[in-house]
């Protein structure tokens, strides 16, 4: 038996994640509910890199662009990580970020789609992240929201070929077609 199934659901602690193993999952802490996250297929981490390349490359200097895993632990009880993350270099510390992201993303799989639509949307919102982004790499989709006073509005959902010509957290444009290949 493995120390994540000696705790008992909804008594997690983020101290607790120092001492789960490295084994090529994610692990969140939401409210002291865990959520594990298996390896992912190799067409979600080819969407993962190419966005953050894409994000990269148009990245201002006194901004930084990381990928899973790097914690965002907005509240005390809160641990996530998104796929791809874009936030303010100061606000980089040591282990974690605690300050509000400019920019989630999520790339969807099938073990992660409801979670990341429900309620990553919704613990990001309440976290102040400026924009969250939702790329749907089996159907080259991305859905783009943006916190507009404390709920995130949708403002654009592209597809294929389409191109989505960010402003926030910078202007980079996205061509969800070319994030897959």
């Amino acid at each position: 038996m493995g120390y994540v199934e000696t705790l008992e659901p909804g008594h997690f602690t983020l101290a607790d994640l120092e001492t789960l193993p490295d084994d090529g999952k994610r692990y969140e802490v939401v409210d002291g509910m865990l959520l594990v996250t298996p390896a992912p297929l190799p067409i979600h981490q080819t969407a993962v890199l190419e966005l953050a390349v894409a994000l990269r490359e148009r990245c201002p200097e006194d901004l930084k662009v990381f990928v899973a895993p790097v914690d965002f632990r907005p509240t005390p009880t809160r641990s996530v990580q998104p796929d791809v993350l874009v936030c303010r270099r100061e606000d980089v510390g040591r282990q974690t970020i605690v300050k509000p992201l400019l920019l989630a993303v999520e790339v969807l799989s099938q073990s992660t789609s409801l979670a990341d639509r429900v309620l990553k949307r919704r613990l990001y919102e309440q976290a102040g992240v400026t924009s969250y982004w939702i790329f749907d790499p089996a159907e080259e989709e991305l859905t783009v929201l943006e916190l507009e006073g404390e709920t995130y509005v949708e403002r654009a959902v592209v597809v294929g070929k389409e191109a989505f010509e960010a402003d926030l957290p910078f202007p980079v444009r996205i061509v969800p077609a070319d994030i897959v290949v």
